[in-house]
């Protein structure tokens, strides 16, 4: 990992390796403290996760928003696994700002952390302390998911685009929406406009106030 240390462990670096010491790394620099093969990893907004090849899924860092999904909000710099999820196996990590998913192996939606402005899709502004499961989402397989800033993004198994969380900037892709989202709804493409025709989305990337997504057309 590289960048800055504001004493919030996001880069994992142990103990007394914050701002006093010269604010982080201007190279990267190997995690010693995460001793497990990892697949896949994700940063948030102070935060940061670590997929294991295991679907074993650890996180470090900020937590004062519970982003680490520990049932508290104590955050901190050693690399430890989320408690609730032992024995879910994990296919895919993703991180926004203040807040995280998680996909599982039977293509179940977990969400947590911050949600003021709806993006852990529960149909609340509430915080969640511990990954729990989209139930909008429950009758649906999922393949895919992203975060942004603070909105998120699910793709199903048959190229559906679903999408949650502020809404203000028109990041969800759906016209009429209210600023803030807090259940997933379906991005419908203008086909005819766009000449798509028939297609499905296979993966959505979220910035902070814009969104982008990839599609393979039938012919």
């Amino acid at each position: 990992m590289w960048g800055r240390e504001e004493g919030d462990g996001r880069l994992g670096l142990g103990p007394g390796r914050g701002p006093n010491e010269g604010g982080g790394l201007s190279v990267p620099s190997k995690v010693k403290a995460l001793t497990v093969p990892v697949a896949s990893v994700s940063c948030g907004g102070f935060f940061t996760m670590a997929l294991t090849q295991e679907g074993q899924l650890w996180n470090w860092g900020a937590n004062s928003n519970y982003e680490l999904g520990r049932g508290d909000n104590l955050g901190g710099w050693e690399p430890m696994p989320v408690p609730s999820l032992e024995g879910v196996r994990i296919t895919q990590i993703a991180c926004g700002g203040y807040h995280s998913l998680a996909l599982t192996e039977e293509g179940k939606v977990l969400s947590w952390g911050h949600g003021g402005h709806g993006q852990l899709g529960n149909a609340s502004l509430r915080n969640q302390q511990v990954p729990t499961e989209i139930e909008a989402l429950a009758d649906k397989k999922i393949v895919f998911i992203a975060c942004g800033g603070s909105s998120s993004a699910a793709i199903t198994d048959g190229g559906e685009l679903w999408m949650w969380g502020n809404a203000k900037d028109f990041q969800l892709g759906v016209p009429g929406l209210p600023e803030i989202q807090t259940s997933p709804v379906q991005v419908n493409f203008l086909t005819e406009e766009d000449e798509l025709g028939p297609h499905k989305v296979i993966s959505v990337s979220i910035g902070a106030s814009h969104a982008l997504c990839l599609v393979s057309r039938s012919h």
